[in-house]
């Protein structure tokens, strides 16, 4: 049996799919893969739609899976498109539509890759899928469900590969070996209003407010790590929502989004922030309230073994040796990196998210033929570093 991962994608890309609508897609990849002899159970949870394939032996010891979505991001301003954004047009060997990039093709090349290698060189162990319908949302429902069930179920993957897009131009030039933390901190800062004619009878809180957000911005978090680019901090907004030009307001709000690296944990730097807030509230008698959200702590997988076996791969099928990095933002391999060891591996991302976000389908192809070549090197007659 051998699939087309470009006939796959556009089949994927025609399902709207607009995070958290399932829209077609996980009904297709189901029966495509029950088809093939993977057993597949849905995983929904919360409204999310999610699916667990597995084949061969569950809770074998050489456990490879693959990870993905099929969830998109709104298509935005449809008039600006140039095509359907669900229309899956090729023109000129670029394939057009909303999750092209991301990405469908991906979960479409490894689908594919899959397949093709149980049919044909059925392996001694076990090849597990997991995809999700809640990557690009709140992804509480996704990725996390999955690995919820798979725990309460005895499933489990030995190592991962997250098919997200990872090479900024030429593919293959980059892989991810893991990725920043992520946090935003919402500040709220409690004065008491008054006239601006008589300020002494009133706190502002923007006095205060403004105090602290200049300390946090001029504060360097760290100078970066062995594999790591220094933290950044951002101040995303500051609002009082006071239409008067001679009223000192009662509040104002304030938020910052901190991205860092393995130098600190969220519970380091939700301490940090308090302590700034509380030298802050000693300096000024303003009082600062902090709620803090956590995307997901910082992660490396050390090079190794894994990145060691995704690289001879990329090699193979397109002779560049990928770059190891930890940029970008967030992806579901924060929370695969506590199930098993994980690194990120697809194609070019330069328009994932745009109008007209588009993909050459010779990039499908070669994603396919190395997510194959990793399958057939990590259960070939050759004992991997990788095996138990």
């Amino acid at each position: 049996m051998t699939v087309d991962p470009v006939t796959l994608t556009a089949e994927l890309v025609r399902c709207p799919s607009v995070t958290p609508a399932e829209g077609g897609a996980l009904v297709l990849l189901e029966k495509l893969l029950g088809n093939a002899g993977f057993e597949c159970t849905r995983v929904d949870r919360g409204g999310i739609a999610n699916l667990f394939a597995r084949w061969g032996e569950k809770g074998h010891p050489r456990s490879f899976g693959f990870n993905g979505h099929t969830d998109v991001v709104p298509v935005g301003a449809a008039a600006a498109w140039s095509m359907d954004p669900f229309g899956a047009e090729i023109h000129d060997g670029i394939l057009y539509g909303r999750g092209a990039t991301d990405m469908k093709s991906g979960v479409a090349a490894f689908v594919a890759a899959a397949i093709d290698f149980v049919t044909n060189t059925p392996p001694k162990g076990a090849v597990i899928l997991t995809i999700t319908g809640d990557e690009e949302g709140e992804a509480r429902h996704g990725t996390v469900a999955l690995l919820d069930w798979m725990r309460a179920e005895g499933e489990a993957m030995s190592h991962c590969i997250v098919g997200e897009p990872t090479c900024p131009t030429r593919m293959g030039e980059m892989m991810k070996i893991g990725r920043r933390g992520s946090m935003t901190a919402y500040v709220t800062a409690r004065g008491v209003q008054g006239h601006t004619a008589y300020p002494h009878r009133a706190k502002n809180p923007l006095n205060a407010m403004v105090r602290l957000m200049d300390r946090l911005a001029r504060h360097e978090l760290d100078q970066g790590t062995e594999h790591f680019d220094p933290s950044t901090l951002a101040i995303t907004t500051i609002d009082t929502g006071n239409p008067a030009n001679n009223v000192i307001p009662a509040e104002a709000q304030a938020t910052v989004n901190i991205r860092f690296n393995d130098a600190h944990s969220s519970e380091s730097l939700s301490e940090w922030l308090w302590q700034m807030a509380d030298q802050v509230t000693g300096e000024t008698g303003i009082s600062f309230d902090l709620r803090i959200k956590v995307s997901g702590e910082s992660f490396l997988t050390p090079p190794g073994p894994l990145s060691d076996l995704v690289a001879g791969a990329v090699r193979a099928v397109v002779g560049v040796t990928p770059e190891l990095s930890t940029t970008g933002g967030t992806s579901d391999a924060r929370f695969i990196k506590d199930h098993c060891p994980v690194v990120e591996f697809g194609l070019v991302g330069r328009t994932m998210h745009q109008v007209d976000e588009n993909v050459p389908v010779e990039q499908i192809e070669q994603l396919k033929a190395i997510y194959g070549r990793l399958l057939a090197d990590y259960f070939g007659p050759e004992k991997s570093a990788l095996s138990p």
